[in-house]
């Protein structure tokens, strides 16, 4: 006799297990995924001499083909966003990593600065879709105490693609030309874009928060959790968050308490990016003016980027136990650190280790900003949250590299860059404290249920 139909609830299911196979999966397929994402945004610096010497490119062509790749991120960012909470995540996700891998190797033929700055708006488009999408997607799959860890090892995959797109261009460019760079880059996306969509699953809270799908819901509930036997017929529920049915729209990013957490995610978003693409754009030059040697500059460089991933990945577990009030501690130990190096008279022995430390921790922070991102949206929005969040802080990207000119042009010493840095973390360590006290309200005014009860008749 078959079972009489069941009423599930998806979010209690999830939270009351631990991470499974189908959940380091899905990681793995997101993580590298994410690791091209970061190799082809990376890439483009490292070819550009070569671009510069093939193609007669001058300073200001190169600075608009960079431009033209975050200003298609950001654009990309708010229309992937809305096609995932319209359609579902696995299938922008499938479209946005199979074009951003064709227009990456379609950018191999371009053959003038004309074509090369609308290949890498169109890839930016593409790639700018693609982070936000694979953290609602795995946010929705693993328990709410273990969200921050996932996107932040997500992220490691981000880090590790850039990391080895200066050592991949090193090995092909001289001898097969820029365009190797491109053709691999692309190649490599293409493989994995076929991998996710095999075996990408759509997300069971989206389904549920839709009423559309069952049989899909169901399917893929028992992927999940192979002891479940969940049928079409079982009702599917979310015992967190309310249905919605309706289509997206921006007033949805404010309504209750997310009138204040969106605002406060923004800001403290835009003042992370602005201080990472600072630093990053500017730091080298800024070292050398310092008379450290150029390859000290780009040794500093490297090493902070690498400890701020590593900061990154020590803070995800607490940010998961003690919420956005866990993201502040980078940007206030940064502050400090950077009003420091800016501001007092340091031998070149203490002046480099303390600037090193102050930058990962800019670095650091931004790992937190990421991965606290999408956790507060509804599932129906989710992708929107998140999406919108990472295409305004395109604007801090935007206006870092513009801000460092014109601090460096201003007359000002040098070193005092490090100073009005510091304004960045500070803005950012606010933001996640008054997230935190949101986040903390929501906890104590929100009826959650008493045990992690998976099913019910």
């Amino acid at each position: 006799m078959a079972n009489a139909p069941r009423r599930i609830d998806i979010a209690a299911l999830i939270d009351g297990r631990r991470l499974g196979a189908f959940n380091y999966r899905l990681i793995l397929l997101s993580w590298l995924i994410t690791l091209f994402d970061g190799f082809d945004m990376m890439m483009i610096s490292f070819t550009a001499p070569y671009m510069r010497d093939a193609l007669g490119l001058d300073k200001p062509m190169l600075g608009n083909i960079f431009s033209a790749g975050l200003f298609g991120m950001m654009l990309g960012g708010f229309a992937f966003a809305y096609v995932g909470d319209r359609i579902g995540r696995r299938m922008a996700i499938v479209v946005a990593a199979f074009a951003f891998g064709l227009l990456t190797m379609a950018t191999a033929l371009a053959q003038s600065y004309a074509a090369l700055l609308a290949l890498r708006f169109l890839d930016g488009f593409a790639i700018g879709g693609m982070l936000p999408l694979a953290w609602a997607l795995n946010i929705e799959f693993v328990p709410a105490r273990m969200r921050s860890t996932v996107v932040t090892v997500i992220m490691m995959g981000y880090s590790l693609g850039t990391t080895i797109a200066g050592p991949v261009t090193v090995a092909l460019a001289p001898g097969w030309g820029w365009q190797a760079v491109f053709v691999v880059g692309g190649a490599g996306t293409l493989v994995c874009a076929l991998g996710l969509l095999l075996w990408l699953p759509e997300s069971v809270r989206f389904l549920a928060s839709k009423g559309r799908g069952a049989d899909r819901i169901a399917a893929t509930l028992n992927r999940l959790d192979p002891t479940l036997r969940a049928t079409a017929a079982d009702g599917f529920v979310l015992g967190d968050e309310r249905q919605d049915r309706s289509n997206f729209a921006v007033g949805k990013l404010f309504e209750g308490d997310l009138r204040r957490l969106t605002p406060l995610l923004w800001i403290g978003y835009i003042a992370s990016t602005l201080a990472v693409y600072f630093a990053a754009n500017w730091g080298p030059i800024v070292y050398e003016e310092l008379h450290f040697a150029r390859s000290t500059a780009a040794y500093v460089a490297s090493i902070t980027s690498l400890l701020g991933a590593l900061l990154g990945l020590t803070l995800m577990r607490f940010t998961d136990r003690y919420g956005p009030y866990a993201v502040a501690l980078y940007p206030a130990l940064a502050f400090p650190l950077l009003l420091m190096v800016g501001l007092l008279p340091l031998s070149h022995a203490i002046f480099l280790p303390l600037a090193v430390a102050a930058t990962s921790f800019v670095g650091g922070a931004h790992f937190g900003v990421h991965s606290i991102a999408g956790i507060f949206y509804p599932s129906a929005i989710r992708a929107s949250g998140a999406g919108w969040a990472t295409s305004i802080a395109k604007l801090g990207g935007i206006t870092g590299p513009i801000v460092g000119g014109h601090v460096l042009a201003s007359g000002l010493p040098i070193v005092a860059s490090f100073a009005i840095l510091a304004t960045c973390p500070a803005v950012l360590a606010l933001s996640a404290l008054g997230i935190g006290a949101v986040a903390r309200q929501r906890r104590t005014t929100t009826a959650m249920p008493s045990s992690p009860e998976r099913t019910g008749r």
